[in-house]
């Protein structure tokens, strides 16, 4: 594990596409237990070098309802984005994860975490990747994440920008929060 994760942190693949050096930033451990995949780092996150580690990540760890320390406890959550460096900024936010990550490094990673008992799968990018019987929108796949159990729990993005999609849809917070809860407090406490 500690060599694929040198390589990927050396990784250089597409340097000529990002508006910075290369940073790949991921965190996982041979004993995670929950991996979460979402879309890319964001400025914050790219500087900082900890993964959500912005209001995103916090309002991600409510919807888990796990403090700090544990999200951060490899041995529990590992966290691989769909693209591992920050892509840039486009029209409305950030550009979509660079399309070379995860053909190239997934597969090697997950074959190294034998221990992940469910993947959280975060917005439309990781979705349309790894739910080969998805809905025809994040909403559906969200909506009916029960059909994608016990291997993964699709969720929308827990972007500040996303509180309108969440009021739109209130059974997010009364149906698929604490469905989630229930599965992670399975997965880490039983």
């Amino acid at each position: 594990m500690e060599q694929l994760l040198r390589d990927i942190r050396n990784c250089k693949i597409c340097k000529a596409h990002l508006p910075c050096e290369p940073k790949p930033i991921l965190t996982v451990h041979s004993k995670s237990r929950i991996l979460l995949i979402g879309q890319a780092p964001g400025t914050k996150v790219q500087n900082s070098g900890i993964p959500w580690d912005d209001a995103s990540g916090k309002e991600l760890r409510r919807w888990l309802d796990v403090t700090n320390e544990q999200f951060y406890d490899t041995k529990l959550f590992g966290i691989m984005p769909m693209g591992f460096c920050f892509p840039g900024i486009g029209k409305s936010g950030d550009l979509p994860p660079r399309p070379e990550c995860a053909p190239l490094w997934h597969h090697q990673v997950l074959e190294k975490l034998p221990e992940v008992k469910l993947i959280i799968l975060i917005g439309s990018y990781a979705q349309k990747y790894y739910l080969k019987n998805a809905f025809p929108t994040l909403t559906e796949n969200v909506q009916h994440f029960e059909k994608f159990l016990p291997n993964y729990f699709p969720l929308v993005h827990p972007s500040p920008r996303n509180k309108i999609w969440q009021k739109r849809n209130p059974w997010f917070e009364e149906l698929v929060v604490p469905s989630l809860r229930t599965k992670i407090y399975e997965i880490l406490y039983k």
